[in-house]
């Protein structure tokens, strides 16, 4: 596959190398030399907490209490299962998820998953740039539209790093991610936890229609679909020589082992975060109103637990908007360039997905209710970033000795057809 300078420009230096370009494998006994190889998932991670997972997990908290903890839980299950098949396919291939698709799938289907993948960006732009206006708006008292063109902004100069390597981009996403787990940390020692209340939250279980939107809500702010596309672009490379090692069950293996772990670590990390954000949300706003909006929700946590936890979740909710923002702007990028072979200028591209967030916030529409409800289009987005994967890494003659074990297929099948019920169940509910 040949690639323009330009397309070449929008794609990580590793995909656009080729995984001969990177230093060799790493010694299989020197679990020092594990740690360096952790990032790509991190990245990854930062979507699972952005602001949409702020708006529903603790609209969901306040209105239903513990009852839909089960669903955090389950849908951070199947997030390490996701990503780790898209960092699997990177690995293999040296491509990502969207390049693939349009080698291998025919024309009229790779445009259908482009239209619906940029539909997924611009939802996704509509939480992260909301998220990030209200927590300057929090903060220093800045009004919504010009937070929006801040948040914007900051996600060009944090995507700057990645001229410098993977590692620095790495790096400061990993600690604005840790930044929002520390805020929710300090706030959930203070909520404290009803344990009978968890344990009753663990039973899968539902409150009415109202709980089921929030449910999907929840599971397409958790299972991001355009991190599918933008994690197989990560692992191209990351995991020293995978040609070389990947010819040999060992090599695979050890390959596999560090793989998995960087998910385990990032989405573990991702999974207490939301469950902190509903435990709080259940502690402390179950019955009442301050929950409604993330501004309700920063005043109430200041009357409750005062300035340090309304302070704490402003913070949380600022690193996230920035963060999350960087990544899925660099997601466009790659969906762009995978599907379509075509670069459009950055800043134009921002500008067109950038357009919904900002009209909400410039005509007055709710914040939280926009997140909410940008997180359920999220969701209807699932399926069609799930299904391709899922087809690509069951196919031996494409992945080789990676391809997926059967149960390793069977399972991720379920986890698409449950998702595919959900979004079902809720479109049937809707209808009048």
């Amino acid at each position: 596959m040949y690639l323009s300078k330009t397309e070449a420009a929008v794609l990580p230096t590793t995909l656009v190398a080729g995984p001969r370009s990177v230093a060799p494998a790493p010694n299989p006994s020197g679990r020092r030399r594990i740690w360096p190889m952790l990032g790509p998932a991190f990245v990854a991670a930062v979507a699972y907490v952005d602001p949409g997972n702020f708006a529903t997990n603790f609209s969901g908290g306040a209105a239903f209490g513990y009852t839909l903890l089960w669903v955090i839980v389950a849908a951070n299950l199947m997030a390490m299962l996701i990503q780790s098949l898209t960092a699997k396919l990177g690995m293999a291939t040296g491509r990502d998820l969207a390049t693939l698709c349009r080698e291998r799938f025919p024309r009229p289907v790779t445009w259908g998953l482009w239209v619906q993948a940029e539909a997924v960006a611009i939802a996704t732009d509509l939480a992260e740039i909301v998220g990030g206006a209200v927590a300057l708006n929090l903060l220093f008292g800045v009004p919504l539209p010009i937070g929006g063109l801040i948040t914007a902004v900051v996600a060009f100069v944090l995507l700057a790093a990645q001229s410098r390597g993977h590692r620095p981009f790495e790096r400061v996403i990993t600690g604005l991610l840790l930044v929002v787990g520390l805020g929710f940390a300090y706030t959930l020692v203070g909520a404290g936890v009803d344990v009978g209340g968890v344990a009753d939250g663990m039973v899968p279980s539902f409150a009415g229609a109202d709980s089921v939107v929030l449910a999907t809500g929840i599971l397409g702010a958790t299972v991001m679909p355009h991190v599918i596309y933008v994690h197989s672009a990560l692992t191209p490379g990351r995991y020293g020589d995978v040609v070389t090692a990947g010819r040999t069950a060992e090599g695979r293996g050890r390959l596999l082992r560090a793989q998995r772990l960087d998910v385990l670590l990032a989405m573990g990390l991702a999974g207490l975060v939301n469950a902190a954000m509903l435990i709080i949300a259940a502690q402390l706003f179950t019955g009442g109103n301050d929950a409604d909006t993330l501004e309700g929700i920063h005043a109430g946590l200041g009357d409750q637990l005062g300035t340090g936890a309304a302070l704490a979740f402003a913070l949380a909710l600022l690193a996230s908007g920035f963060a999350s923002s960087s990544v899925g702007t660099h997601a466009g990028q790659v969906v762009m360039a995978g599907f379509l072979r075509r670069h459009i200028p950055v800043l134009a591209r921002r500008l067109i997905t950038l357009a919904p967030a900002l009209a909400v916030l410039v005509f007055g529409g709710d914040p939280t209710t926009a997140l909410v409800w940008s997180q359920v289009v999220l969701s209807f987005g699932i399926p069609f970033a799930l299904v391709p994967l899922l087809l690509l890494t069951s196919s031996r003659d494409l992945m080789g000795g990676w391809v997926n074990r059967r149960p390793t297929t069977v399972v991720g099948a379920v986890v698409a057809a449950l998702i595919i019920g959900l979004n079902a169940h809720l479109l049937l509910g809707l209808v009048p």
